[in-house]
């Protein structure tokens, strides 16, 4: 079985790795893969996720097809309308996708897409940070926040 192509890159908030599989997006990881393939998608993530760090873009447009439960994509999908510099909290979201703020902090936990599906825009009640599931926890979050001027 020939491995999905991945294809790394240097970030403000460290290494990720892109991985394609049957023409979408299936997850992004923090660190760097061993083999890296550029194809024509992964080039393309590669460039808006650059963009993204760089202040040049606010939204990607990009297939994805991240694994899950049906319920965890429709999470997925409403942390992808939390607009570029908004938050929402995990109840509020909850209540859009009519799933408790447990299950969302959970489908939050379990996302295979940091950045491309925001889950560092979904918080605790009250505005509190909550956590973070990628490499560097609630720093990584903070500093994506920041950089979408979500936080100063």
């Amino acid at each position: 079985m020939t491995p999905a192509p991945q294809l790394s890159l240097h970030t403000p908030v460290g290494d990720v790795t892109l991985s394609e599989d049957g023409g979408a997006i299936v997850s992004v990881d923090w660190g760097w893969a061993a083999v890296q393939t550029e194809t024509a998608l992964l080039k393309r993530a590669r460039k808006q996720l650059q963009d993204y760090f760089d202040g040049k873009r606010r939204d990607f447009d990009l297939p994805l097809n991240p694994h899950g439960t049906a319920l965890q994509k429709k999470i997925w999908a409403g942390m992808v309308a939390i607009p570029y510099g908004a938050t929402l909290a995990y109840g509020e979201l909850g209540k859009k996708v009519g799933a408790g703020a447990r299950v969302v902090g959970n489908a939050c936990g379990r996302n295979p897409l940091p950045i491309l599906v925001p889950c560092h825009r979904v918080l605790a009640a009250h505005g509190k940070l909550g956590f973070y599931s990628g490499e560097g926890g609630v720093d990584t979050k903070v500093a994506l926040l920041r950089l979408e001027g979500a936080l100063l």
